[in-house]
């Protein structure tokens, strides 16, 4: 390289050590880049960036390093590895090319429904009863029609919505069957496939780093 420094020799010894372990353990998988600086006033090692093959052009989707100084107390360094996924970049990806598709658009299972402004503290703990089951669920906005409050389910995918009559009895409806039953927010549980968001798969990737 033209270049001789303590600290540079230092550093390509790491790399090749790292690449080494790489090599024997997954083979194929790892390149030594030189061209690759990130965060040189916070990294103090080997940093990496990850491509998902096949989607290069999405550029790094996972990357990280190590870092001498991550934490302190007092005069004491601790210090670590860390690396952060591009979330973000993955799901667009996923979601462009129909590569996974989930049964509902949101994790909510139930929407709570407001009679009135003011039975909304009553909602709240219907939720909460819900929640503490398990049961992803979450209180209308405010206490519109309930055919509105229908319909704003209906539009977001969620497919149970709880009412709570004046007596205190409790009804839930399945918005896409229109079935509605007598149910007890302690003891009411949806079909297993509705608990949580369905996600199926269409091809697989693989990554390299």
């Amino acid at each position: 390289m033209g270049v001789s420094n303590e600290l540079l020799d230092e550093g390509l010894d790491e790399l090749e050590q790292v690449i080494d372990a790489a090599v024997q353990r997954a083979p194929g998988k790892v390149v030594a880049d030189l061209s690759i600086a990130r965060g040189l006033d916070y990294y103090t090692g080997t940093v990496v960036e990850t491509v998902l093959v096949g989607h290069e052009q999405l550029g790094s989707i996972c990357s990280g390093g190590r870092y001498d100084a991550l934490a302190s107390k007092g005069n004491r360094k601790f210090p670590g590895v860390g690396l952060s996924i591009g979330v973000t970049r993955l799901v667009s990806r996923i979601l462009s090319q129909d590569l996974a598709k989930a049964s509902r658009s949101v994790p909510t299972t139930v929407l709570v429904a407001l009679n009135q402004d003011d039975s909304w503290g009553g909602a709240q703990d219907v939720a909460a009863l819900l929640r503490s089951r398990g049961i992803p669920t979450e209180v209308a906005a405010k206490a519109e029609k309930f055919g509105k409050q229908i319909k704003f389910a209906d539009r977001r995918g969620i497919p149970f919505v709880w009412f709570t009559d004046e007596d205190g009895t409790h009804q839930v409806k399945d918005i896409r069957t229109g079935e509605q039953v007598l149910a007890a927010p302690e003891t009411w549980m949806p079909p297993v496939e509705d608990l949580t968001v369905q996600v199926e798969t269409t091809a697989p990737a693989a990554a390299s780093v």
